[in-house]
């Protein structure tokens, strides 16, 4: 598979001797089910639940025809509101199935959420936990339902699913298989609400295309086969969980393990251990946390061989920490956005540390990628501008919102990321950082990233998170949040020594805050906007004292 790229110019595209998948999710199911009928296809360690292929695809139809009992026709939206179970990964390809559209819903919403997604949406039927951590689920689609006009029926898995089931008895195979064969491969399959800093979410809007091409060649560079099996702690309402982890798995006959509801590092491990897992996603913060847990020691890594880092690039002590000591010596790096189904580029196994830690790796096979400065203008390569993709993997759509979709897709199909980035003469691909995530002080452009990067090599800090809070004097100026390993003690004074003579002097925080942990969106994401609101408030606070 080698890259053809421009030397001159920032701009690259995935050449491929694999071709794209030109069927829908549910071919694509069936063929690895007549393939590997007896493998282990899906196991959820926490409800004691392991189905083969065969048994995951009989239980698959039982879900499809039940969904046509209710009276669900193509391109209606179905709605999820659940952390991690394996009833999950059933609607996902039950729906498919049949052509519905599954709407995801971040469990993490409450009330005002969940009724905007719902409305926008316009979703018939939910699918639903009883609760999730603090949230009383049925309590809000009780609620939703008299603000939703179009929202007919509720399932909810701890109490009426086994119900909605039997429903399905009275369908026949005949009309189960008229539904599937009504479906193309370009119908969406999925909606994502994606999780701006302002405003309401935006309903991406995804082809059985996008991302059954995106999880399968994810896949081909992860090396999968029929005998990997893919420990997936990261949510499945979230591309990195349902196509990363889902679609890529099946798509390549591999099983897919999930090892609790939501993520637990110390759970994570066992896992990991007792189901002899080969791969293990996460974020950066995941591994972090797992390379902390008391008995780490004693869980067994020798079947670990590869996995997926994304959300953000790791920094380089961690990714030798998670190569030496949990075997995980072929990681992949991936990088996308939902609007990309998810991934863009990727790191392929083999690639050197130094582009493993620094870069987010090469083009995705089949797509393109070009840099742009801010008249749309395509950047010599090792110049900073604007990451932009096209190919298969783009969203339909933002659905019902022509407006914003016009906002980052233009005429010629390119997704405009708001990602800052740079392209090498090798065609790797470094972030660095949002397009508004850059620091300037005093006229200098500062990378989060690149000071991150340099604290995580201090022994005693334990995760480092960067922003920028406002400066009257240099517009902007430069904040460390930091977590300290358990049992040490360091102070702003050892801090700013350590960075002296080291990294620019404008690049040396200026504010230190120590804390036990960082706001975290459900998926693991740091939210960085909730720590600068904290900090202009506490900053405020302490002028006011003075």
């Amino acid at each position: 598979m080698n890259k053809s790229f421009t030397m001159a110019l920032s701009y690259v595209s995935g050449a491929s001797n694999i071709p794209l998948l030109g069927e829908t999710i549910g071919n694509n199911f069936k063929k690895a089910v007549d393939k590997y009928p007896n493998q282990e296809a899906l196991i959820s360690v926490h409800q004691n639940y392991r189905a083969t292929y065969r048994e995951f695809y009989e239980q698959t139809t039982v879900v499809a025809k039940a969904l046509l009992h209710l009276g669900a026709q193509s391109g209606d939206r179905i709605g999820i509101w659940s952390a991690n179970r394996y009833e999950w990964v059933l609607l996902q390809y039950a729906t498919a199935r049949i052509g519905t559209i599954l709407v995801n819903i971040n469990p993490a919403y409450r009330t005002h959420e969940l009724t905007y997604v719902l409305n926008q949406s316009e979703v018939r039927f939910i699918f639903s936990s009883l609760s999730f951590k603090t949230s009383n689920y049925k309590e809000m689609v009780e609620y939703a339902k008299e603000v939703c006009p179009t929202l007919e029926e509720s399932v909810f898995f701890d109490d009426t699913w086994n119900t909605f089931l039997e429903r399905g008895k009275t369908v026949t195979d005949e009309t189960l298989q008229a539904a599937e064969e009504e479906i193309e491969f370009d119908d969406p399959v999925n909606i994502q609400y994606t999780s701006g800093t302002t405003g309401f979410p935006k309903g991406v809007t995804l082809s059985h295309h996008n991302i059954l091409n995106n999880g399968y060649f994810i896949g081909v560079r992860l090396k999968y086969t029929e005998k990997d099996r893919v420990c997936i702690p990261v949510p499945f309402y979230h591309c990195f969980g349902m196509v990363i982890g889902n679609i890529c798995c099946i798509a390549h006959g591999a099983c897919i393990v999930i090892p609790n509801d939501s993520f637990d590092p110390d759970i994570t491990l066992k896992v990991v251990s007792d189901e002899k897992c080969t791969s293990l996603y996460g974020v950066p913060t995941m591994f972090i946390a797992e390379l902390a847990v008391k008995d780490f020691d004693t869980y067994d890594f020798s079947n670990l061989r590869t996995g997926v880092m994304a959300g953000s690039v790791c920094p380089p002590e961690i990714m030798k920490k998670v190569e030496n000591l949990m075997n995980i010596k072929e990681m992949s790096i991936c990088y996308g956005m939902t609007e990309t189904s998810p991934v863009s580029t990727q790191t392929l196994i083999g690639t050197p540390l130094e582009k493993q830690v620094s870069t987010v790796g090469t083009v995705q096979d089949h797509l393109e990628i070009k840099i742009i400065d801010e008249n749309g203008k395509v950047v010599e390569q090792g110049q900073h501008g604007e990451l932009c993709t096209r190919g298969y993997s783009v969203m339909l759509k933002y659905w019902n919102d022509p407006e914003n979709t016009r906002k980052v897709l233009d005429d010629s199909r390119w997704m405009h990321t708001g990602d800052l980035a740079i392209m090498d003469q090798e065609g790797y691909i470094t972030i660095s950082g949002r397009i508004k995530d850059l620091i300037i002080r005093g006229g200098e452009n500062i990378s989060p990233k690149e000071i991150e990067d340099f604290l995580y090599t201090y022994p005693n800090i334990f995760d480092v998170q960067i922003i920028g809070v406002p400066s009257e004097k240099f517009g902007e100026e430069v904040m460390a949040w930091v977590k300290i390993r358990k049992g040490f003690e360091v102070t702003e004074e050892e801090l700013n020594n350590y960075c002296k003579g080291k990294i620019a002097h404008y690049k040396v925080p200026k504010y230190w805050k120590f804390v036990d942990e960082f706001p975290m969106t459900i998926s693991g994401k740091i939210r960085k906007v909730e720590m600068r609101e904290v900090s202009v408030r506490e900053l405020k606070l302490d002028q006011l004292k003075k």
